[in-house]
């Protein structure tokens, strides 16, 4: 109660509320602090203790400290649990089973140097397309949305107790099934790149669905859409794996031409074919994008990585990008040691 209240304030001072005109800091204020009645609880090492080798917790509670109560998990995160746990651990109850969500901190391996890239194009109806032409397509995703959509709609229609009871037997489970794709697709696109010791590079598709407009029927198609999971997915594999990872300028990849470097909405006439209207290079418009992600990672790559400047060397530096301001740029005329200041420091003493 007290953290609840404490991170209450920290946001109001913050402003992260909103003025205090607003509607949203009036109700914050107004309203008080609760909880739910099936809401996590924290507990740190004095009130839960863990013994992995028999697998049981210890916990403090209310009524006193309850002892021996057997967890389940896999034996390679039993392994992980009893070397990396870090922090506090939260109770919950969810779907009739209490889960205890424990920290595991494990250090990340040292990222290889990639000799190229490997480029993923993200989509609606081919989840993610890569530079080397492997397709993970989203029909059979599509489908059992659809499917799931039929059925929720037949069990809401009979209004009956027991069809309450069965939607929410039937809770998330749509969502789970998203998720297992997606660790499938990023398992396989991760370890591609480290067996041929390559990165992986995607778009920044931060926004996109406010930014793209699409008409009424496909709106819940585009709300669906689990691209941002499938980053989450690559990225955190990525770095477990040790292989670099990168996000790229998503403008125009699908207009591109890779070959020549014409862009124009017309090099895709269709929503699965490209042709570029100067070279005539031609294919999959997935693919496509896929190879024009791969080469601006390169080039990216190579400008996240350069070396910094001598520090030694004469002239301004921009202390916000730590690298030397160029003369005759707006930051090199808004430097404090700009060409004003040389000039009166190489004027006559009085």
């Amino acid at each position: 109660m007290a953290d609840a209240c404490t991170t209450l304030r920290a946001n109001l001072r913050a402003g992260n509320l909103g003025p205090q005109e607003t509607e949203r800091r009036r109700k914050a204020e107004s309203k008080p602090v609760v909880f739910r009645p099936h809401a996590a609880h924290t507990y740190d090492d004095r009130c839960l203790s863990w013994n992995y080798d028999a697998q049981t917790v210890s916990i403090w509670t209310l009524d006193g400290r309850v002892k021996n109560l057997r967890f389940a998990c896999s034996p390679e995160m039993l392994k992980d649990l009893a070397e990396h746990r870090q922090g506090e651990s939260d109770l919950v109850f969810r779907d009739g089973k209490w889960f205890l969500i424990a920290t595991i901190d494990i250090p990340e391996p040292e990222v290889f140097e990639p000799k190229d890239f490997i480029g993923v194009d993200r989509g609606i109806v081919n989840l993610a397309t890569t530079s080397d032409g492997d397709n993970h397509q989203g029909r059979h995703l599509g489908r059992y949305r659809r499917w799931q959509a039929r059925k929720r709609a037949e069990i809401q229609a009979k209004r009956t107790r027991s069809a309450k009871q069965l939607l929410k037997k039937r809770s998330r489970r749509e969502q789970r099934h998203a998720a297992y794709l997606n660790h499938k697709i990023s398992k396989t696109v991760v370890a591609v790149a480290q067996r041929t010791e390559r990165g992986v590079a995607l778009e920044q598709l931060q926004g996109i669905r406010e930014r793209v407009t699409v008409p009424r029927d496909q709106r819940a198609r585009l709300s669906c859409w689990p691209f941002h999971q499938l980053g989450e997915f690559i990225a955190y594999k990525a770095r477990r794996a040790g292989v670099p990872f990168i996000e790229v300028d998503p403008a125009y990849t699908s207009q591109r031409c890779p070959r020549c470097g014409h862009t124009e909405r017309g090099n895709r006439p269709t929503r699965d074919h490209f042709c570029c209207r100067r070279c005539g290079l031609a294919g999959p418009a997935d693919h496509v994008a896929g190879v024009n992600v791969r080469d601006r990672a390169r080039s990216a790559w190579v400008f996240v990585n350069m070396p910094d400047p001598d520090s030694a060397q004469p002239g301004p530096v921009d202390v916000t990008r730590n690298r030397p301001v160029v003369r005759g740029s707006r930051e090199h005329k808004r430097s404090p040691s700009g060409p004003s200041q040389q000039t009166r420091s190489s004027g006559p003493s009085s």
